[in-house]
């Protein structure tokens, strides 16, 4: 009698269970499952410990009536890693934000840095520009500025560079990092010894293609050249900003994607929502001849310091300083194009400097829910959010135990949260002002603890994490 007493009493006993927080009333969304539902989100040490269509007693409670409940966004390509990107990254429901294609020199020190100091979770891959960049004792200021752009390797290089690498490797790094347009020198001897290492620890390699879209090789050489390393190597492939990369060629180049994909090879891709991309003026990228491979003119560039469109003057006068320029490229057709294909997910490309940046740093992933998803439905909500959360946690979850148990909303994943307003969520910045944090999202949690709350970042809370391969 006495177990038959129990055996009733217990779900009366776990309906009055204590969570540390609870999300009452919102929309739940989670992409794996397909679950599209109001729920009660219970969340305990940092875990989402219930799913209930009930009610839920906590310490805290956060009423999300009217609002969409889902897991924090993952950003695979943010260059800002410093607490004034993280902090615009969480008011764009990020959680995790990784530097996954130029990466770090210096693996270990890198995670050292931010441990215990970052408001969300973040992580690198080791890359072969800034490595080339030591070793070839490069001038530059995170992009190769001379000897890293116009010195060959030799075997002596490609030893130390191989050796930077794997000790990158060991340390935990998320990936190899590569910029083929940044190091032109950089041969294919030495790019397959880079990517067999990548291949023998199980790592992806981020690459951003050599080519731009016009003229010639163009972009059908530059989706060869990466695949082309992957299927020798047996390195996984993952291609940055392919919408940016291929511009009008968007088809041709995914196509070959397709190709590669139905053959077997490990690839995967990634766009960001905008029409300009940035970089800096002083890299290889702008090698005499620039305009015929990117198809675009110095009056397609902005100067990020002051907001002005350059000259042939003006162009000449501040590549010899050096700094952020935004090149204007691509267009909002293609943009719709490349952000709705099912392969591909989001990532920002992002970075601010003391307020100065591209938008992207601040505003992309509100600008798909706002923009691309409710005004003009180039793709649907629950699209969005898988290209923005679960894809990219399964693209590293094979080597990083860690992403097993992000971007879902399912009992036992971690709770890194995003709660917006799907009716009013907004991405606010601008070129001239592209520090603006985005709006309509209210709540982002991170390992259960609230980074913005009310939409204001919580200055008492460094929840972050490093994210490792193991």
């Amino acid at each position: 009698m006495l177990t038959r007493f129990c055996f009733l009493l217990f779900p009366l006993l776990l309906s009055a269970q204590t969570y540390d927080l609870v999300i009452a009333n919102g929309r739940v969304m989670d992409p794996e499952s397909g679950l599209d539902a109001v729920r009660h989100v219970g969340i305990r040490n940092g875990k989402i410990a219930a799913l209930s269509s009930k009610r839920l007693t906590a310490r805290k409670t956060i009423d999300a009536t009217g609002l969409t409940v889902t897991a924090g966004f993952i950003d695979l390509h943010s260059h800002g890693q410093t607490p004034e990107n993280y902090r615009l990254k969480a008011r764009d429901g990020v959680t995790t934000a990784l530097e996954l294609e130029i990466g770090v020199p210096d693996v270990a020190k890198w995670y050292a840095e931010r441990q215990a100091k970052a408001l969300i979770h973040f992580g690198a891959s080791v890359g072969h520009v800034p490595v080339r960049m030591v070793v070839m004792k490069d001038t530059g200021d995170w992009l190769p500025k001379d000897h890293a752009i116009t010195k060959p390797s030799s075997a002596e290089d490609r030893s130390a560079l191989a050796a930077l690498i794997e000790k990158g490797l060991r340390e935990g790094a998320l990936g190899i990092g590569f910029g083929f347009g940044y190091t032109p020198k950089a041969g294919a001897e030495e790019l397959q010894q880079m990517f067999q290492l990548a291949a023998k620890h199980n790592r992806v390699a981020f690459v951003h293609m050599r080519y731009g879209s016009m003229g010639e090789p163009g972009a059908a050489a530059s989706v060869h050249e990466t695949l082309a390393l992957g299927l020798v190597t047996g390195a996984p492939v993952h291609i940055v900003h392919i919408g940016a990369s291929s511009t009008h060629k968007f088809d041709l180049a995914i196509s070959l994607v397709e190709a590669a994909r139905k053959r077997g090879l490990d690839v995967t891709v990634e766009s960001y929502p905008y029409v300009a991309g940035m970089t800096r003026i002083e890299t290889a990228i702008f090698d005499p001849g620039f305009q015929q491979r990117l198809g675009m003119t110095e009056k397609d560039m902005l100067w990020v310091a002051t907001g002005e469109r350059l000259t042939p003057e003006t162009f000449a006068k501040y590549r010899k300083q050096g700094g952020l320029v935004a090149t204007f490229t691509n267009t909002e057709e293609m943009i719709r194009k490349n952000i709705a294909h099912p392969l591909v997910m989001i990532a920002s490309d992002g970075i601010m400097e003391n307020g100065k940046g591209h938008p992207r740093a601040a505003g992309t992933y509100a600008r798909v829910l706002g923009k691309y998803v409710r005004e003009e439905k180039a793709l649907s909500l629950m699209d969005a959010l898988r290209k923005m959360s679960l894809m990219p946690a399964q693209r590293l979850e094979k080597m990083s135990p860690a992403m097993r148990n992000k971007g879902r909303i399912k009992v036992g994943a971690d709770a890194d949260i995003a709660v917006f307003d799907a009716a009013k969520v907004k991405d606010e910045a601008t070129f001239a002002k592209p520090d603006m944090p985005s709006t309509g999202i209210p709540y982002v949690l991170v390992n259960g603890v609230p980074v913005v709350e009310n939409s204001a970042i919580v200055e008492t809370v460094l929840p972050g994490k490093g994210i490792l391969a193991q």
